[in-house]
């Protein structure tokens, strides 16, 4: 991996790690926070890497729509689920439903990065 990937996936952690418990956000909402709109890809990527999931919450990263799109990533058939409703939100269709009320939008929640 390359040193500037490096240093981008450091920063998504470092924004997934203040991601409430029930609550998600998204890749793209991520990426717009680092000033990268463009990058949601490669936040998904960095959730991808994510070494320790206890750490960075990497289950509380969804798509734009609320599609557990990065289940497959988790260990377990149904682990990003579960984790996800032991939070309280419920999953159906690998969909989060009532996506709205759940959704953490770092820009609001954080303010502008520094």
């Amino acid at each position: 991996m390359a040193k500037k990937e490096e240093h981008f996936f450091e920063k998504v952690y470092e924004v997934v790690k203040h991601v409430p418990y029930g609550r998600v956000t998204t890749y793209g909402a991520v990426a717009r926070y680092l000033g990268a709109a463009r990058s949601a890809r490669m936040v998904g990527w960095a959730m991808n890497n994510v070494v320790d999931r206890e750490e960075v919450p990497a289950h509380r990263v969804v798509n734009r729509i609320g599609l557990l799109t990065g289940k497959h990533h988790f260990s377990g058939t149904n682990l990003m689920q579960q984790l996800l409703e032991n939070e309280g939100i419920e999953v159906y269709e690998d969909k989060i439903q009532d996506f709205k009320t759940h959704f953490w939008d770092p820009l609001k929640e954080l303010g502008e990065p520094s």
